[in-house]
Parts: structure tokens; C-alpha cells; sequence
């Protein structure tokens, strides 16, 4: 049964502003989700291909705020503002994503844990402003490829970290 109940196919009123993206990770939920939100992980994996990641201030919370440096393959550095707006502790985070606080283009993303056989499945959904804003982002800054390469990294981070000898793993 569709959400409206009448057997229609439901658009959601933001699809002409939304990017979706979805992966599997051969891990246990808790595991991927302590990789998101322990900024001693995140920084081994946040990222598209090349990029690496330095931490200013970081405080997981609904209302803190992961304040970085993205570097780039070229030399560029891109600074980045994160704010956690909802905070479901295994299954769900909300975040604002901008370059400073108050970023007019800043844009809202949602990810989802889901367990899917012995794994995760992370669906990660960005809500721009406008129509235009999305569309820059996916043709000028590769917003999904780098979101792609970003879970990339991640499945093979947690992948590392599940298969740390001694039950190590994310302690």
C-alpha cells in the first residue's frame, strides 16, 4: 500500500530538491553508527577520494556543531560547518550542512541506519534550498559521485574496524 492509501505512487514535495544516496555496510549498525559520530573516526574516513580532513572543534549533540577542514587532492582547502539537528542514537541523524553558521546555502541532510541482513544500509538524503542549488551541486561539486566515494570509504573503514582481531573494534 502507497503512504496516501489510495494505491497512488507518493512524490515527496522536495524530490526536485533532493539527492539520494544509499549504501551497504557489512556491519552491525552500532558499529557504523559510532563512525559517524566519534570524530576520532570520522576523520579517518569523512571524505571523497583524495580528500582529507582536519578537525576544529567537534560536539555530538542535537545543536552542536563538527566544525573541519576538508583538503583537497589539489591543495585546496574547503572549510565545512556541520550542525546535529536530530539525533536517534543507532537509527537516524539530521544534520545542517554549510561552510560557516548562517550559510544561506547551507542544505539539510538525514541519514538512515538500517539493519539489513547481518549489515547496515545508510540512506543518506540531501535536501537543498532550490531546485538550482541541487543541481549546482551534483554538476559543478559531483555532489553524489563524492557522497558515493564518502560511504565508500566508510563501508571500508567499519569494514576494518569489524575485523579487528580481539573484539576490538570502535572501542
Amino acid at each position: 500500500m502507497s503512504a496516501n492509501g489510495r494505491g497512488d505512487p507518493v512524490v515527496s514535495p522536495t524530490a526536485d530538491r533532493e539527492v539520494g544516496i544509499s549504501r551497504y555496510v557489512d556491519a552491525p549498525p552500532d558499529l557504523v553508527f559510532r563512525a559517524f559520530t566519534e570524530v576520532r573516526h570520522l576523520s579517518r574516513w569523512w571524505g571523497p577520494e583524495g580528500f582529507t580532513t582536519t578537525t576544529r572543534s567537534f560536539e555530538f549533540r542535537e545543536g552542536g556543531v563538527w566544525d573541519f577542514v576538508m583538503h583537497g587532492p589539489d591543495g585546496t582547502d574547503y572549510r565545512e560547518w556541520i550542525q546535529w539537528r536530530e539525533i536517534v542514537p543507532g537509527r537516524r541523524i539530521g544534520l545542517l550542512h554549510g561552510e560557516f553558521a548562517d550559510d544561506p546555502d547551507a542544505f539539510e541532510s538525514t541519514l538512515e541506519f538500517v539493519t539489513e541482513g547481518g549489515g547496515t544500509r545508510i540512506d543518506f538524503t540531501t535536501v537543498f534550498s532550490t531546485r538550482e542549488h541541487r543541481d549546482r551541486a551534483v554538476d559543478e561539486y559531483h555532489a553524489v559521485e563524492g557522497g558515493r566515494q564518502t560511504l565508500d570509504h566508510l563501508a571500508t573503514y567499519v569494514g576494518e574496524l569489524a575485523a579487528d582481531a580481539g573484539g576490538r573494534a570502535g572501542s
